[in-house]
Order: C-alpha cells, then structure tokens, then sequence
C-alpha cells in the first residue's frame, strides 16, 4: 500500500451448480493464483460455493450444509495468505438462510453481510438482511492504513435507486466490492459496465464488481463472467466476456481521499461503524497506465471535442465580458507563438459570436531584441488570414532609452534587461485599448502560472485572460485540431507552422535572425510540466508518488534524475511565484483547473515548500 495503492482483483472461478467440494478447489486455485499475483483484496461472484443457479435446492439443508463445510475449507487454505477475501455462499443466520457476502482474511472470518435487496425469485428462498444488529451492512476499515475503508454490496442492490454503495460511501467507505449474479443478454455488458463507471465516479470510490460465469446453469440464462474494476469513473479493469479471467488493478486511495477532501462540501460523514482488519502493508508495482498528457485526451475523436469546446468555452466567457463593459474592440498582442496565437483564435470565435468584423480586432506584434524572423513572419500572416487589424510597433527604441533611463547597461542580459521588454508590451497594449475603447486579452497560459513564467505587471496582466486555466499541452493540441479542420489550406499552414516553432518568451537577442532563448531549456518540458500540475491538484500527489507514477508514465523519455531534476524546479517554482497568481486578471476557468485566487486555487504566497523539498532530497539519496 506505499504511496496509496492497493491491488485489487476480481475472478469468477469456473463452478459446478451444486458441487461446493468442486468449486471450493477452484475458488482456493483462483485465490491462490490472486494472491501470487499481488493482490490484496479479491473479489468473488455472489453465491459462487454453490452456484447462484441451484433453485429449489437451495432449501436443501445437504447443499447448504456443503457449502459452509467448502466454505471453512476455503478460508483455512488461504490463512497464509495476506490478503482480504469477499466471496459470496448461502449461510444460515439467526435461524434464517440468507444469500451472504462473507469476508476473511488469514484464516479468519472477519463479518458477514446478509442481501437487503432481494429478487422476487430470490424471496423464494432467502431472507433479505437489514441494517440493523449485529449483521448490519457496516463497512471494513484497515488497522495499518486507515484510509483503506471497504465497503459490500450485491448487483441488484447496485442498480437499485437508493444504492448500498451511496450510503456506504457517504459514511467513508472508499473500495466497493461488488458480487453479482447477472446473466448475460443483449446490452446487459454496456449497462453495467455504464453502472459501474457513473457509481464509481459518483461515489469518488474504487469499484470491484464480480460476476457470476463459467459453469453456471445454462437451463435459462447464460453468465459471462463479466468483472471490472473501476476509479472515479475510469474502468482500470474488465474481463472478456465468458474468459472468466483474474482482472487486477491498482486502485489510488490517495488521491481518492485527496479528491474527496477537495470536492468534501460537508457530503463525506465518515460516522458509520467499521470493523477493523489487519493487512501489512507492502509496496506495489504500479501495472496500471499513465498518459503522458492528462489534459489531452488519447482517443482522437475525444480530443477533438475537447479541443472545440475549449475554445467555446473561452470565446462565451469573452462573449460575455465584451457584452458587459460594451467595448468595441478585442487588443491582443500577438507574437506568432502558441499562446497568443489561442488567444487570437478564440477573440475570432467571439467576433463571430457577436455579429462583430474581424477587423475589430487590433492585432499588435512588437518586435524587440529576441523577434525571428519565423515568429514576426507567422504573426503577420495569421493575423491577415483571420481578418484582424494588425499593427506593428517595434518597441526598440523605447526598450533602449527607458534602460539608459534606469542606467542599466544594454550587454547585460538580465531579468531586468528582459522584462523591460515584457513591461513595455504590456504598457503599449493597454494605451491602445484605452485610446480605443477595446478590452486587451491575455495570453498566458495555465501552465506558465504554475511556473510562475510570467513578467509581473507585464505579460502577466491583462484586462481578460482567456488562456488562464488552459495548459500549454493542450494549448497545442487546440491549435492542431483548429488548423486540420478550420477548411483553410493557408490558415492550416500557418498554424501548423507556429506549432512546430519552438516554445520562446523571445527577450534574449536572436541569432541570425533564428530563436536564441528557448523556454523548455529553461524550465523543463511542458509535458512534465503538465503532468506534475495535473496529479498534485487534481490527485494530491506527494512528490515521491509524484516521482514514482512519473517514472512509469515516461519511461521511455525520461531517466529518473531528468524527472527529480525538473520536478524539483517545478516544486520550487510552484511555491515561490504563488504572488504572481494572487493578483491574476479575471479569465473563466475552463479546464480540470484553474489557479484563480478567487475560489479556484487559494494558496498564501509565502508558503513554504520545506515538506515538499525535503521529500525531494530523500528522494535523491535513494536513488543516487
């Protein structure tokens, strides 16, 4: 359970309706098999000792008395093991027989959970459970690792209104484990597998869900064995319909927790009885899969909606400013790199939005001591296929005579030296939308507010940041999806020209006219940028969690001291220019995140990242 983590598993073993010595050996051969594998807590089907599909000879006293005898048989043969079993059998209980989820671990029974909602064909034979006494539905909390809060419901009881799983999550509960015995029809697959994702997004739980399958009764029905494991949404694990394979994942009771802490708003009470089980914990080897891009969805058609609906999104909240103020014109500055080309994509967005022309855009390009001639080129022409009103203000005279005023010498490349120019911008641009009743947009991005990489009171100001929460991975792969599909031969070519320029604040001089100053060689690459930002808000990665799901998700790009190298400039950063984003223009938050000082991300901006460091420096002596 290092860092959070626990494997999980969930088999439907092959069984024999009635033969509870055959499906004790292979439910004791599938946990076995589970436990050789890593996991911790295992799932196994409702009434798999004796098979859900016996009918009427579930009145027998001959099959349930063999099948408690199987059942104490199973749970002596996996005393050794360290793990927590949920398998489900008929028991008698208080003199009643009810179909029961019954809990071990090591040889003990740790509780018994009897059904409440029972089928009408189930009523013929079992006794529903209830909440009350001492086989009420309570929930299992780890002794080693309080956070691990375990929870059991019945597939029915799942697709119930008022489910289980919602009452047992509300009161702590953070794992679901889940026994069912739903046959397989046409459509039954896509309706749990919908079921299990939205409950388990829902719940913000991991979710167990195993399935009745080979070697059920096929009088009537057929059972496919269909199991999943699911986390906030995402399905981490699902078997082939009628393999009935052992499926495992990794569930993150991290950031699972850190996410309820996030979004708790009073709903998680945490006040429901638990009984107490032991489980060592052990490290985990991480099997599940990171995207490298968190913001950036993998499949191509999701991404393109994503893609679209950014700059929806960004253009309504413009729509809306512009609406409000009564202002005439948008004032951008553009540079002919990726943010502000966004910006002037989405300030075209809202001018159709308007019924305004595209002319009322004042496009301003201000070349300096770093301008390519790739980027002054690429802002020239992007402006001119849009239809904006582009003016070109070379501001190196003003640059030059404001550093004679302050008495700075001109060969010296400094912070000062580069931010003048940043300043100087920023002071033309608002002069501008004030001589010309116009709203000067921001261009900055999510990304770069992380890092702090921004001239305070100069490009870190504006009058409507619309890149704001939009980080720099998905700024690309907006621009991208644009260009393939805006239906302009010439406006694709451009755009997708910006995009392979590399990534510059250009303030340094340039080279032969070609980018000197590259901002990834700097601070590191975006996509590890993005990726540390994206799992310490959104998951509450600490940064050997951080350092160990980075290390699986990039390993091969990255080495590990090229990962602690740029994760401890992004800890850094992070802490030491939270100023910056205390005084952040307004700009709607449209992604995963925003770092708005306004509800959206609240940190003090002389907080100390001591904790955080030091984890960093353990990290480093590990591993040389």
């Amino acid at each position: 359970m290092k860092d959070g983590f626990i494997r999980i598993g969930a088999v439907s073993p092959e069984i024999r309706p009635g033969d509870c010595e055959f499906n004790a050996d292979s439910i004791i051969s599938a946990i076995t098999d589970a436990y050789m594998r890593g996991v911790r807590l295992l799932a196994l089907p409702e009434l798999c000792v004796t098979g859900a599909t016996c009918g009427d000879l579930f009145l027998q006293s001959t099959l349930i008395d063999g099948a408690e005898r199987a059942f104490r048989r199973i749970v002596s043969a996996a005393a050794g093991f360290d793990m927590i079993c949920v398998i489900g059998l008929p028991m008698r209980v208080k003199g009643a027989l009810r179909n029961c989820a019954a809990v071990f671990t090591k040889g003990e029974v740790i509780k018994v959970f009897p059904k409440i909602d029972l089928t009408v064909s189930e009523r013929r034979y079992f006794v529903p459970g209830d909440y009350e006494g001492c086989f009420g539905r309570e929930m299992l909390r780890c002794a080693e690792y309080p956070d691990l809060c375990i929870g059991v419901e019945f597939g029915t009881e799942l697709m119930a209104p008022n489910s289980i799983s919602g009452l047992l999550s509300i009161d702590g509960a953070n794992v679901i484990v889940c026994l069912s015995d739903s046959s397989e029809k046409h459509g039954n697959a896509a309706k749990r597998r919908r079921r299990v994702s939205s409950q388990s997004e829902d719940l913000c739980c991991a979710y167990v869900y195993s399935n009745s399958g080979s070697g059920e009764s096929t009088t009537d029905h057929v059972f496919s064995g269909h199991s999943m494991i699911a986390e906030n949404g995402e399905i981490l694990a699902e078997s082939e319909l009628f393999d009935n394979e052992l499926i495992t994942a990794e569930a993150d009771i991290g950031a699972l927790m850190f996410m309820r802490r996030t979004n708790s708003g009073g709903y998680w009470k945490g006040s429901r009885e638990a009984t107490e089980f032991s489980l060592i914990p052990q490290p985990t080897e991480l099997t599940r899969e990171y995207t490298k891009l968190p913001f950036v969805p993998d499949d191509s058609e999701e991404r393109a909606r994503k893609c679209r609906l950014t700059v929806r999104m960004q253009a309504a909240g413009l729509v809306k400013r512009v609406q409000h103020i009564g202002v005439k014109k948008l004032v951008v500055g553009i540079s002919g790199g990726l943010d502000s080309t966004l910006a002037m994509l989405v300030c075209s967005e809202a001018m159709l939005w308007l019924r305004h022309s595209r002319h009322d855009i004042a496009a301003v390009t201000m070349p300096c001591f770093g301008t390519s001639e790739r980027t002054r080129r690429n802002a020239h022409r992007l402006c001119k296929l849009i239809g904006a009103q582009l003016r070109e203000i070379d501001i190196t005279d003003s640059v030059s005579r404001h550093l004679e005023d302050i008495g700075h010498d001109p060969k010296l490349h400094n912070t000062a030296y580069e931010n003048a120019q940043a300043r100087e911008r920023t002071q033309v641009l608002m002069d501008i939308a004030n001589d010309e009743n116009g709203l000067v947009i921001g261009t900055g991005d999510l990304s770069e507010l992380a890092l702090g990489w921004a001239t305070f009171a100069g490009d870190h100001i504006s009058m409507y940041g619309v890149n704001a929460s939009v980080p720099k991975t998905l700024i690309r792969s907006v621009v991208e999806t644009y260009a393939d599909r805006c239906g302009d031969e010439k406006l694709c070519e451009v755009l997708h020209d910006i995009l392979d320029t590399p990534v510059s604040p250009e303030l340094l001089p340039a080279e032969n006219g070609e980018i000197a100053q590259k901002t990834e060689d700097s601070v590191g690459p975006y996509e590890l940028h993005d990726f540390f930002l994206y799992h310490i808000l959104c998951r509450g990665a600490s940064p050997a969690k951080l350092y160990r799901i980075a290390l699986k998700a990039f390993e091969d790009e990255y080495d590990g001291k090229t990962i602690l190298k740029w994760l401890r400039v992004f800890i850094k950063r992070f802490f030491s220019q939270q100023f910056k984003r205390s005084c952040l223009p307004d700009g709607a938050g449209v992604t995963e995140i925003s770092l708005s000082p306004r509800g959206g991300f609240e940190m003090p901006s002389d907080a100390s990242a001591a904790l955080w460091m030091a984890e960093l420096d353990r990290l480093e002596e590990e591993n040389g």
